[in-house]
């Protein structure tokens, strides 16, 4: 049985940079499995979607590019572009993987995690089982789509599972749920000639209550939707969504309940489209993790599950108390702090990390996190 200092679970954009760390630190026996290819989720994007924050070429500046997952690297300047499609950011991710000359094995399904009580694990693969003194599941969000968010979803089709916007069929649809995923369907079928009817039980779309973008639309999306014409796009702020039924008439019946619970119907001749966010892929190794109040993994200040030394989480799941590292310029910033931990362990030098902590790839001082814009 193989024996590994270190087995990285997928090799999307937390992956990827988690190994860049874990390579610069000379960890010399890790391997990062992906069931897919390299920036597997990104590749399942619509043509049509983009990257949310900007990149842009500042380095010399001082200022990473914010999609940046490792240092001295920009998608901003590699692709040519300040929003790049999924396509293209998976691209950039093959590009970093294989000019740092990752250990990264494509093909290769995890199916199971299991603490030794000696310490370490075993891990089963569609390769094979491995062994290995610690794991880091960055095995990302968005693969695994809700499918079951409403009652009656079995007639609707989430957004992750529409190929491209032009293939739908029809002048009308109704969107439900309210925030990236939804906000950019409408704009991209409003973009086609086509109308589309938003629901969503917040009103993110025009108020400005919080400077964090976990939960408001990012500028691009809102000024996106700002630049449509007004009858294209109709916004049903403040109605959650109960339930979705097919009528003998063969029209899709969305029933709702305002912010004042007054029942509310929406009629639409074509299928719902669900986005409605996705389940995650901790499904797997959920039972390792102890939960916080909030219902999120609860972590130590490594990152470390806190029931089962050596198995730490990186990327978009990672939670602090209010602090959400839901996106790729936020989870980077913990990505020192794992390998730092891990090379600590295996007894390494860590002077390389801090170029990290400079660059902002190493938080560890939470406190000075928060929403303080004041204007």
């Amino acid at each position: 049985m193989t024996t590994f200092d270190c087995l990285v679970v997928g090799a999307g954009a937390a992956g990827i940079g988690i190994g860049c760390v874990l390579q610069d630190l000379n960890v010399q026996s890790f391997r990062i499995l992906e069931r897919g290819q390299v920036g597997a989720s990104f590749r399942l994007w619509p043509p049509e979607m983009r990257m949310i924050t900007p990149s842009f070429t500042s380095n010399a500046y001082g200022m990473l590019d914010l999609n940046a997952v490792t240092l001295n690297t920009s998608p901003a300047y590699s692709l040519n572009t300040e929003h790049p499609s999924g396509k293209q950011y998976a691209e950039y991710l093959q590009a970093v993987a294989k000019h740092k000359k990752l250990p990264i094995r494509e093909g290769v399904d995890v199916s199971a995690v299991r603490p030794l009580p000696s310490g370490g694990f075993e891990v089963d693969t569609s390769d094979g089982t491995l062994r290995s003194r610690f794991v880091i599941w960055a095995a990302g969000e968005f693969q695994y789509p809700k499918l079951d968010a409403v009652a009656g979803a079995e007639h609707a089709i989430h957004t992750s599972l529409i190929p491209s916007w032009k293939d739908l069929d029809g002048d009308e649809f109704v969107i439900i749920g309210g925030y990236e995923s939804g906000a950019d369907a409408a704009i991209n079928l409003a973009k086609l000639g086509k109308r589309a009817t938003l629901i969503d039980r917040s009103g993110r779309w025009t108020r400005k209550g919080s400077s964090d973008p976990s939960v408001e639309l990012s500028p691009y999306t809102k000024d996106r939707i700002h630049s449509l014409e007004e009858d294209r796009i109709r916004l049903m702020g403040q109605h959650d969504v109960r339930g979705i039924e097919l009528t003998r008439a063969g029209k899709y019946r969305i029933r709702c309940v305002n912010s004042s619970g007054r029942e509310t119907t929406v009629t639409s001749v074509t299928p719902p489209i669900l986005a409605t966010g996705f389940h995650g892929s901790l499904k797997l190794v959920e039972h390792l993790f102890e939960r916080s109040a909030e219902g999120t993994p609860a972590l130590t200040g490594h990152d470390e599950s806190t029931m089962t030394p050596g198995l730490y989480l990186s990327g978009p799941a990672v939670k602090h108390g209010n602090l959400h590292f839901c996106f790729i310029y936020k989870f980077r910033q913990r990505f020192g702090v794992i390998a730092d931990r891990i090379a600590s362990k295996l007894g390494l030098d860590c002077t390389v990390l801090e170029e990290y902590r400079k660059q902002g790839f190493f938080l560890d001082d939470l406190s000075c996190c928060g929403e303080n814009c004041e204007c």
